[in-house]
C-alpha cells in the first residue's frame, strides 16, 4: 500500500530543519524541498516536499499516475511550517511531475512546477523532471587552488557567454550546440584568446528564450535546452580541468509571471509582496520577491549555495542590484511605499543582500560575487563589518559609458571630451571594479563594439584596438561580451550565432590577434593586475595634453622593478618623438603596440624600445621620446 504522506517527524525533515526554515536560517533546502530519490521500508521512490502554507489540498500530477490529482495527495505538516510531502514508491529518475494545488483562499486551483526542481522539461512544455546529482567530478586540481586563481590580487580577464548563441549548427536547422559539444570548443577558445574565466548568462530554466535565462522559473535546474544537470556539470568541469574558472549570472531581483512559477504559489502572493507598488517590476512586467519574508530568504540563499557547491560555480555575478536596492527604482511619486523610517532604501533587501554574501563567503572563501549595480549606492564590494554590502566586486557602469561615449564620438571632437577618459581615477578605488563591456550594450539598436567606433573601417578597428588595450591597462578586472574579441559587425542576436566567418577577413584575424595577445600581456605583467584595487598602483604621467588627447600613466605592482608606462592616443594623427617624462634611467622595451601590422595598424611604432635621456619632463628627472602610433596604445617596460 502506498504511503500517501506524512507528517511531523514522519519525513526527511528534523525538527531543527523545521526550526531553521521557519526562522530563515535554513541553507540547505536544496537537500529537503523538491523531489529526492530515497529508499523508505525497502522500497524506493521518491520524497516530494513543496511549500504551500494558503493550501488547502495538495497533490503530485504526473506521467505516473495519468495527471490525476486525487491519486496521490501530500499531507501537510502539522508544525506550522506550512510544507507538504509525501513519499511516492515505483517512480524515480525521469519521472514528469507537477503540484497540484488547491487554495484555502477563493477556491483557487493551479498546476505548479516545482520551486526545488532540478531538472525540468524542454520548453515550451512545463512539468519538473525528478533527477538526481550524481557525478564524478575531476577538477580536484582547479578546486585547491581557485582561491588564489579569483583573488583580489590575480589577474582575472572574464569573457562572457550566452551558450545558446555563442556557436550554432546550422545544417542542423541551426540548432544550439549541447553542453557537452559546447565544452571543448569554448575551452579551446578561451586558451587561445587567454581568458581565465567565462560568465555565462543565466543557466537556470526560463520559459521564454528570449528573456536570455533572466526571467527565470525553475531556479534550481540548468536549462534542459543544452541537455541534463549531468551535462552542464560536465561543461564546468571540463572549464576547470583547462583552468578556465566559470561565474554563474544569478537573478534573485524578479521572476516572470508564468502560471506555473512561483506567482501566486498556493492562491496567495507567497513568494512577491501583494502590493504591486512593492512585488511588480513595471519595466520588466516582473515579480519582486518579498525579501523580509524568512522562508524567501531561505529560498533563494540555498539557490546561490546549491550552484557553487554542487556545480562548482566559481562565483555569482548578482543582476539588477539597483532594482532591489532602491523602493522606487522606475517608479514615479506615488507609485512606491517607503520605507519604515520614510525612505526609499529596500531595508529588506539591503538585509538579503547581506546576508547572501555572508554565507556565500563564509562558506566558500574561494568564490567571488559580483554586483551590476548602476548607481553610486557607497560600499557595494566593502566588508559587512565596514559597512559595506560585502560583494567582492561590482561592475564599473561609470566607466563603461564614460569610455564608450568617448570612443564613439570622431577623434577629431575628443579633446572637447576627455574629462570622459580621465574622471573615472576619481572614483576608480571606491569599489573593486570590474570594467564591464557586457551584452547590454550591444543589444536593443545599440549596435556591436566595432559598430559604435568611428571612421572608416581602419580606423574602427585601431580605435576598437585601442578601447580593448585602453581597458586592459586601466585599474580594475577585465570583462568583455562574446564577439567583441574579433570586431563581431552585427548587434548580439540570441537567435542567431556569432558570425565566425568573420576571422577569414583581415581587420578581424588582426583583432582577435590583439586580443590574444593584450590578453597573455595582462596575465604575465603583475604590474596590471596585482593592485588593481589600490591607488598605489596607478600613478598619472600627464592626464592634460588635451589639445593631442593623449593619456600617460604608470602601471605597479608589488615589485617595483616591474612597473609599466602607457601610453594612449586617442587621434588619428600620430605623435613622432612625443616627450613622455620616467623616473628611471636606461632602455624601455616596447612589449606591445596596437598599430603593429599584425593587428591591421600602420606598423608604426619604435623600434623595440627607447632609451632615456636627461631632459626632465612631467616633473620627472628624465625622459624617454617616442613615436605613438594613430589610435593606438602602446605599453612599455624598463629593461
Amino acid at each position: 500500500m502506498k504511503e500517501k504522506g506524512t507528517t511531523s517527524g514522519n519525513g526527511i525533515f528534523s525538527e531543527y530543519d523545521i526550526h531553521l526554515f521557519r526562522e530563515g536560517h535554513h541553507y540547505r533546502l536544496f537537500e529537503k524541498l523538491g523531489a529526492h530519490i530515497i529508499e523508505r521500508e525497502g522500497n524506493e521512490g521518491v520524497h516530494f516536499a513543496v511549500w504551500a502554507p494558503n493550501a488547502k489540498a495538495v497533490a503530485v500530477i504526473g506521467d505516473f499516475n495519468e495527471w490525476t490529482p486525487g491519486k496521490d495527495p501530500l499531507a501537510c505538516r502539522s508544525d506550522g511550517s506550512g510544507i507538504w510531502e509525501g513519499f511516492e514508491p515505483g517512480i524515480g529518475r525521469g519521472a514528469v511531475y507537477k503540484y497540484h494545488i488547491e487554495s484555502s483562499r477563493n477556491g483557487y486551483t493551479v498546476d505548479k512546477g516545482d520551486p526545488g526542481a532540478f531538472y525540468w522539461e524542454l520548453s515550451p512544455r512545463t512539468g519538473s523532471i525528478v533527477w538526481d546529482l550524481d557525478y564524478a567530478w575531476n577538477d580536484d586540481e582547479w578546486m585547491a587552488r581557485r582561491k588564489r586563481r579569483n583573488a583580489l590580487d590575480a589577474p582575472m580577464s572574464i569573457y562572457e557567454v550566452h551558450l545558446g548563441s555563442w556557436r550554432r549548427l546550422p545544417e542542423e536547422d541551426n540548432r544550439a550546440l549541447t553542453y557537452r559539444e559546447i565544452a571543448p570548443l569554448l575551452v579551446e577558445h578561451c586558451k587561445m584568446t587567454g581568458f581565465t574565466h567565462v560568465e555565462l548568462l543565466p543557466v537556470m530554466e526560463h520559459p521564454f528564450y528570449g528573456s536570455w535565462g533572466y526571467q527565470t522559473v525553475g531556479y534550481f535546474a540548468p536549462t534542459s535546452r543544452y541537455g541534463t544537470p549531468q551535462d552542464f556539470m560536465f561543461l564546468i568541469d571540463h572549464m576547470h580541468q583547462n583552468g578556465i574558472g566559470v561565474f554563474l549570472d544569478w537573478v534573485p531581483s524578479h521572476f516572470p509571471s508564468n502560471e506555473n512559477g512561483l506567482v501566486y504559489f498556493d492562491g496567495t502572493h507567497l513568494y512577491e509582496h501583494a502590493d504591486p507598488r512593492q512585488g511588480f517590476h513595471p519595466d520588466w512586467k516582473t515579480y519582486i520577491f518579498n525579501y523580509g519574508r524568512n522562508e524567501v530568504r531561505n529560498f533563494l540563499i540555498s539557490n546561490a549555495l546549491y550552484w557553487i557547491e554542487k556545480y562548482h560555480a566559481d562565483g555569482l555575478r548578482v543582476d539588477a542590484v539597483a532594482s532591489m536596492l532602491y523602493l522606487d527604482y522606475s517608479r514615479k511619486d506615488g507609485e512606491w511605499i517607503p520605507n519604515r523610517y520614510g525612505g526609499k532604501e529596500n531595508i529588506d533587501a539591503i538585509d538579503f543582500l547581506k546576508e547572501f554574501n555572508e554565507m556565500v563567503y563564509r562558506q566558500f572563501p574561494d568564490v567571488q560575487t559580483i554586483a551590476e549595480e548602476s548607481t553610486a549606492w557607497p560600499m557595494v564590494s566593502r566588508p559587512l563589518y565596514l559597512g559595506g554590502l560585502g560583494f567582492g566586486m561590482k561592475w564599473n557602469m561609470g566607466w563603461m559609458h564614460d569610455t564608450l561615449a568617448d570612443m564613439s564620438k570622431d577623434p577629431v571632437y575628443r579633446k572637447h571630451h576627455h574629462n570622459q577618459l580621465t574622471f573615472s581615477q576619481l572614483y576608480a578605488y571606491s569599489e573593486n571594479f570590474v570594467l564591464s563591456l557586457s551584452h547590454d550594450e550591444v543589444v536593443y539598436g545599440k549596435g556591436s563594439l566595432i559598430g559604435k567606433m568611428p571612421g572608416d573601417e581602419w580606423q574602427r578597428f585601431a580605435n576598437l584596438r585601442l578601447l580593448i588595450g585602453y581597458m586592459f591597462t586601466h585599474p580594475g578586472k577585465k570583462m568583455l561580451f562574446m564577439g567583441g574579441e574579433f570586431g563581431q559587425y552585427n548587434e548580439w542576436n540570441h537567435d542567431g550565432c556569432l558570425d565566425w566567418h568573420l576571422l577569414q577577413q583581415p581587420f578581424h584575424k588582426g583583432m582577435k590577434k590583439w586580443m590574444d595577445d593584450v590578453n597573455r600581456l595582462y596575465a604575465s605583467q603583475p604590474a596590471l593586475y596585482e593592485k588593481d584595487f589600490d591607488s598605489d598602483g596607478f600613478e598619472w604621467i600627464d592626464c592634460t595634453d588635451v589639445d593631442k588627447s593623449i593619456l600617460l600613466f604608470i602601471r605597479k605592482g608589488t615589485n617595483a622593478d616591474e612597473e609599466l608606462v602607457i601610453a594612449c592616443n586617442f587621434t588619428t594623427v600620430p605623435r613622432g618623438d612625443y616627450a613622455i617624462g620616467v623616473d628611471r634611467e636606461g632602455y624601455w622595451k616596447e612589449l606591445i603596440n596596437s598599430d603593429a601590422a599584425i593587428y591591421g595598424g600602420s606598423g608604426m611604432g619604435n623600434m623595440g624600445g627607447c632609451s632615456t635621456n636627461p631632459a626632465p619632463c612631467h616633473g620627472r628627472s628624465r625622459s624617454i621620446r617616442a613615436t605613438l602610433p594613430p589610435l593606438s596604445v602602446v605599453v612599455f617596460r624598463k629593461e
